[in-house]
């Protein structure tokens, strides 16, 4: 029986990954082509656990939540289509972990103790290139994200070498703004987190990310030229004729429970119905994800996991619709703006 250790990149190569995303992208791909990118996606469990592991380590005995996402094929295409200029070896979040943290002063303590961390994984970017707290998007998506790239020195680990890891860190308000972001997505026929759709969706969400950066982070958002009252007043009138809160609000967060066996697959069916099915091991979890992919095509599939089901719940809000933070925050920080300027009694 040969012993010898897999020193292959997932998929044959870079060079071929990246053929095989240039076909999707192209609408020419055959089934070698899924195969090469379906290998190379499955690869990405094995840094995902890695650096998972490492992070719950460091924040064990704190309040910071961690979980992890594999990024879904759809999700990918989808990316691949809205970027024609990306290789698809070089896509940096096809793996991604995800830390919540109370405040942004404990966020960038953790981040830099982090950044001091003894391992042989790069990180690839500097410090500010991916700081959306400070420089915050047009859409208002506000955390910092750092992509790292894979390598350690075991053979068993040879082959993943250079395969990259987008970790995020977020506070619980930038979450409840983001999480709000995704459902808008599921309910609706617009994506705000892409400013697709109907444009009084983005501009809803971006003044709202404003109100949240002011009330509550001593931050500006994408609007930093307006006035409290502006963004107040602005985002009040779109509301109106939007209905959005009210929508959000009537809103059922779903009671499924995610089981203890923390390997969870979360489907959100066009019925807005959410069905989650749970598995004892994380290879038998992605095994059944490639084929529901497959069965259920265009449906929102994602493979989670996180240490207990409040975790998965507090981390993947939007598969379960529940955007109760959001609007709390929202109508207590549009109070709060008010208020500091005696509008509000």
């Amino acid at each position: 029986m040969s012993n010898t250790v897999n020193d292959k990149f997932p998929g044959g190569s870079k060079s071929r990954v990246n053929r095989a995303g240039n076909a999707v992208r192209e609408n020419s791909a055959n089934i070698e082509d899924y195969f090469v990118i379906e290998e190379w996606r499955a690869a990405h469990r094995a840094v995902l656990n890695t650096f998972q592991a490492i992070l719950r380590n460091r924040t064990r005995g704190t309040d910071i939540t961690v979980a992890q996402r594999h990024k879904r094929q759809s999700t990918i295409f989808d990316k691949l289509s809205r970027f024609p200029e990306m290789q698809l070896a070089r896509m940096d979040d096809v793996a991604g972990c995800r830390l919540i943290f109370r405040d942004i002063e404990s966020l960038n303590r953790f981040r830099g103790n982090f950044h001091k961390a003894r391992f042989h994984h790069k990180r690839k970017n500097d410090p500010d290139k991916y700081n959306y707290i400070a420089n915050p998007k047009s859409t208002g998506y506000r955390g910092i994200h750092d992509v790292y790239s894979y390598d350690v020195n075991s053979m068993a680990g040879k082959h993943l070498k250079g395969l990259l890891v987008e970790i995020q860190y977020r506070t619980e308000v930038q979450h409840a703004w983001a999480t709000a972001v995704e459902v808008i997505g599921f309910i609706t026929e617009n994506q705000p987190k892409f400013e697709q759709g109907d444009d009084r969706y983005n501009h809803a969400m971006a003044l709202a990310s404003e109100i949240l950066a002011r009330a509550y982070e001593d931050k500006k958002g994408p609007f930093s030229e307006k006035s409290d009252i502006e963004v107040v007043k602005e985002f009040l009138d779109i509301d109106a004729k939007l209905n959005l809160l009210n929508m959000l609000r009537g809103l059922n967060t779903a009671s499924t429970e995610v089981s203890a066996n923390r390997n969870s697959i979360l489907i959100f069916h066009e019925s807005s119905e959410l069905e989650v099915r749970t598995f004892r091991s994380a290879t038998e979890a992605l095994a059944a994800l490639f084929e529901l992919e497959k069965e259920l095509p265009g449906t929102d599939i994602v493979l989670v996991k996180a240490d207990t089901s409040e975790e998965v719940r507090f981390a993947f809000k939007n598969y379960f619709s529940d955007a109760t933070d959001f609007i709390r925050l929202v109508e207590d920080g549009c109070e709060k703006l008010a208020r500091q300027q005696n509008l509000w009694r």
